[in-house]
């Protein structure tokens, strides 16, 4: 029998948006401290861009004249993670700061955990305006979802379910309307008029732009394509350099508006890209090696960054939420345990190693399929009929539900531990047969040659810690965290 928490549940049923609105915010939430000035906030992030795909890494021939722009004023990350090698996953490590095996999205299409605390939460809580525009894949965009945009914490949100390109369905606070024009200049122009909402009533803001670029099926308008005409995956291309000069309109408009300088903007990819050449090492999207999981990352805040430097400290995607509720004061629930950090003081300049490993695990499990077009092509036909839209396509009828729980040993699938610069990974195939391999990154950034018998002290300890993570982890997976 499958075993529900109904804590979300109840939310939901006590209508998410106006319960949170009245409340302030989560109530499971402690009272935050107090910051002066906290900043604004975009979290943008691409869909299947490698590491190397970008101009200032010096790729060949991709156009990214305005990620080049801001390479030079950000912070740089050489080495950023993502906490998976496809994008479900990842967007949940963003909102939650955990591994997305802990909120329930154990691959791509499973929906968040209710259950789970955001970041979008957490900031409403201290006054944030916050807003998603893009990409949500993390649930479902229907109205009474559970698990849509509005439960997370967000007070706008023009989302889709999933990948989407030219002329897309997307749905607005709940109802589904068609859209014109490419897919990133119709997420940056809602964001735009989002964050000059709140820029003109002097609010602090949080918006998330998830652009669906450079996903398939690689529609970009003609001028673009044209540039990469004879190249492998010219639409690949086409779409980077789209997305590239979205982003550039969404610059601009921080500058036009008077607030760049206390404004963070955040830009990084969801997974590994789709060219092996430039993944930044072995493997691509999908691989549990590095191609997979590493990934491009900048930001930039003139405030508290002046002047552009470039970090190789390992950091990742779990990393952004324990870092903005530092940065504003927000405090986090201390049921839910975290596995990212807070990088605060490596944006300070006070950070030169990471104090603790980044740890991976590829749930060996089926992702679900969560085409945008079909789920919300049948509501906006329910819309226009008049007929209700509540059980029309929902990937979330059992969010929350534990319908599966492990043994504390459970094991399964690809597992990594990264404490540069080394890095173990432990594979279990489907005969449950184990293999250890260990790479040191800095002498074997393609990950090439296994030192694990070489080393079998440092094979032990590393083991012994990704073993107890992976414990931890278990206990979230069967909803140890929601008691």
């Amino acid at each position: 029998m499958a075993k529900t928490i109904n804590r979300r549940k109840f939310i939901s049923r006590m209508g998410a948006t106006a319960c949170l609105a009245s409340s302030g915010g989560n109530l499971l939430f402690a009272q935050s401290r107090k910051v002066e000035n906290p900043p604004n906030i975009i979290l943008c992030m691409a869909d299947d861009q490698g590491w190397g795909d970008m101009g200032y890494y010096g790729h060949p021939f991709v156009k990214t004249p305005n990620f080049d722009a801001m390479e030079k004023v950000a912070l740089r990350f050489d080495r950023f993670y993502s906490s998976s090698p496809v994008c479900s996953p990842t967007r949940a490590s963003v909102l939650t700061g955990r591994h997305p095996n802990r909120t329930g999205v154990l691959n791509y299409g499973w929906p968040m955990r209710p259950q789970e605390n955001t970041i979008a939460e957490a900031l409403r809580k201290i006054g944030y305006t916050t807003g998603h525009f893009g990409k949500w894949h993390v649930g479902s965009a229907q109205k009474n979802s559970p698990v849509n945009p509005s439960a997370f914490g967000f007070d706008e949100w023009l989302s889709a379910m999933n990948f989407f390109d030219r002329d897309p369905l997307l749905s607005r606070n709940g109802v589904v309307e068609r859209c014109s024009g490419e897919s990133e200049d119709i997420v940056v122009d809602e964001a735009i008029k989002f964050i000059s909402k709140q820029a003109k009533a002097d609010k602090p803001f949080l918006a998330l732009v998830w652009f669906a670029n450079p996903h398939y099926p690689h529609e970009a308008l003609r001028k673009y394509n044209k540039l990469y005409e004879g190249k492998t995956e010219p639409g690949y291309y086409a779409e980077i350099t789209a997305m590239d000069q979205a982003f550039g309109r969404l610059r601009k408009a921080i500058r036009d508006l008077g607030i760049r300088d206390n404004t963070l903007l955040w830009y990084n990819s969801d997974n590994g890209g789709l060219i092996e050449s430039s993944s930044g090492g072995r493997g691509m999207k999908r691989s549990s090696y590095e191609g997979g999981l590493r990934v491009p990352a900048l930001i930039e805040w003139p405030q508290a960054i002046p002047e552009p430097r470039h970090t190789n400290v390992p950091c990742g995607t779990m990393d952004i939420y324990p870092t903005l509720l530092e940065l504003t004061g927000a405090n986090k629930p201390d049921d839910h345990p975290l596995d990212g950090i807070s990088l605060a003081p490596l944006l300070k300049g006070k950070m030169n190693a990471r104090p603790k490993p980044i740890g991976f695990w590829r749930h060996p499990i089926d992702g679900r399929s969560t085409w945008n077009h079909k789920i919300l092509g049948s509501i906006l036909e329910a819309q226009k009929e008049g007929r209700s839209t509540d059980k029309v396509g929902r990937p979330d009828m059992d969010a929350g539900e534990i319908k599966k729980t492990y043994p504390k040993d459970y094991r399964q699938g690809h597992a990594g531990w990264l404490d540069w610069p080394w890095k173990l990974h432990r594979i279990v195939d489907d005969k449950n047969k184990v293999t250890l391999e260990l790479y040191n990154l800095k002498q074997d950034p393609n990950e090439e040659n296994n030192v694990a018998e070489q080393y079998k002290d440092r094979t032990k300890k590393m083991l012994n810690e990704l073993t107890e993570w992976q414990t931890s982890v278990v206990r979230s997976m069967n909803g140890a965290d929601y008691r």
